[in-house]
């Protein structure tokens, strides 16, 4: 995309897949990585994507509701929910995200979910790429 300029790059080596280590170059980063359900003492990456997607969301919900003039509370939170699916046509994903934004008109928390879930660039990634399902909570 010439229109385009990169404002982030993140460097992530992994080793061992599921059952491995994910290393970031600049350090911050250094986790164990362990299967779903597994007993392993690492996270998932099921559990990667659903605090990157929320965390995401939480900041595009910022940009919509100081473009409509509203404040958003202290409490807000996203629970996250990734699925790991396995069917006809082998492995697939599917996700889902309850925001909840207490002390705003309800009308006014699914206009600014709505707006956020269209610029989210997590939301426009997995478009039309796997289930999702964004509510107010």
């Amino acid at each position: 995309m010439p229109d385009t300029k990169t404002l982030y790059t993140a460097n992530v080596h992994v080793t061992g897949g599921r059952d491995g280590t994910a290393r970031s170059s600049d350090g911050r980063l250094d986790l164990k990585l362990s299967t779903p359900g597994g007993l392993g003492q690492g996270v998932n990456p099921e559990q990667l994507f659903a605090a990157g997607w929320s965390a995401c969301f939480e900041g595009a919900i910022a940009i919509a509701a100081k473009s409509k003039g509203t404040t958003l509370p202290d409490d807000l939170a996203i629970d996250a929910e990734v699925e790991l699916r396995h069917g006809a046509d082998g492995f697939s994903l599917a996700a889902r995200l309850n925001v909840h934004v207490p002390g705003v008109d309800p009308e006014i928390a699914r206009q600014i979910i709505e707006t956020a879930h269209r610029t989210c660039p997590y939301s426009k990634a997995i478009k039309g790429n796997i289930d999702t399902l964004v509510t107010l909570a």
